[in-house]
């Protein structure tokens, strides 16, 4: 093999505006980080969203922020993939998540749908020895649940409520039968998601939400389903905004002020709740991944891109 080639691997690579393409591109060089061998990316809603224009991710680009793989010295690690500063206001108050100058990879910095990708030495987890590779692309998803639910007070007899029963919607769920909420109903207009959320614990599965609720966790994030959260409260009740879909609010703010009820927005993880999802996710059951060859990855993301709904979360393995 030439020294070409073996400077090359292959990537999904976002290009422009709603295309994404299968490339030979160089390598990482060696320099301020971990050489990282993938073996494992998720396909997340908000790439699917995210490609369709150039915003906070610009071509050429390299998704993929769910990612776990090998070190060269055999580590199997999962990737905590946002980078903070480490000095601004909030890093010191111990809030990284927010942190004025975040990055996340594969969002601002290359991911991992390639074959390797060089990250921060900070960014890595190490893996218990009997966690699959595929349930290891899922710990960023259930990290980002840990979060929302540690943004509102739930306890074991609320009546809560998860719309969406996609990743983050079924992860919602996971955590919050972890926390002993009994009480849990999930909507969506998918019945093999439903069906899905069904064997995962869900109290009773919707295709529309109906009732009130003390919490509702939109997973989802377009102006019809944050309506629906914000509306389906009861006086005093707590919405957690959680999906990235749409930038409109779409609720009723009159009614938020004349019932007291709260909206809450919920973005990323602190370290340490990264860390807790992975200790989580030896407990809870994550084993309904759909392993993609990244040969195909092209051809799922873009059917997911145009409306599939299944599978529910494609996991490229390299």
């Amino acid at each position: 093999m030439s020294a070409v080639a073996d400077a090359a691997m292959r990537a999904l690579v976002f290009t422009g505006p709603g295309v994404m393409e299968l490339q030979d591109v160089s390598r990482p060089a060696a320099g301020d980080g971990v050489l990282l061998s993938v073996r494992a990316a998720g396909i997340c809603g908000s790439e699917l969203h995210g490609f369709r224009s150039v915003g906070f991710r610009k071509p050429p680009l390299i998704m993929g922020h769910e990612f776990a793989g090998e070190t060269s010295d055999g580590r199997r690690v999962v990737v905590n993939p946002l980078v903070t500063c480490g000095h601004c206001d909030l890093c010191r108050a111990k809030r990284p998540e927010l942190c004025r100058s975040r990055e996340l990879l594969g969002v601002h910095r290359p991911g991992g749908f390639a074959e390797q990708v060089l990250v921060p030495p900070a960014t890595l987890h190490d893996l218990p020895d009997d966690l699959s590779w595929d349930t290891a692309a899922l710990i960023e998803p259930l990290a980002n649940a840990v979060h929302a639910w540690r943004q509102v007070a739930a306890t074991s007899g609320d009546r809560v409520a998860v719309v969406g029963a996609g990743t983050i919607g079924l992860v919602s769920l996971l955590v919050a039968r972890s926390l002993g909420i009994d009480d849990v109903t999930v909507v969506d207009v998918v019945p093999e998601r439903l069906e899905l959320a069904e064997q995962l614990g869900a109290t009773r599965c919707r295709s529309s939400l109906e009732g009130e609720f003390d919490v509702v966790v939109d997973a989802v994030g377009k102006a019809a389903t944050r309506r629906s959260a914000v509306a389906a409260l009861r006086p005093g009740g707590t919405a957690v905004l959680i999906g990235l879909a749409e930038p409109d609010a779409g609720f009723d703010a009159n009614d938020v002020v004349r019932t007291e009820k709260r909206v809450v927005g919920s973005f990323a993880y602190s370290p340490s709740e990264f860390a807790d999802a992975v200790r989580l996710a030896c407990e809870v059951d994550l084993h309904w991944t759909t392993p993609i060859p990244l040969e195909d990855a092209q051809a799922t993301f873009m059917a997911l891109a145009e409306g599939a709904v299944l599978p529910v979360k494609a996991v490229i393995r390299l």
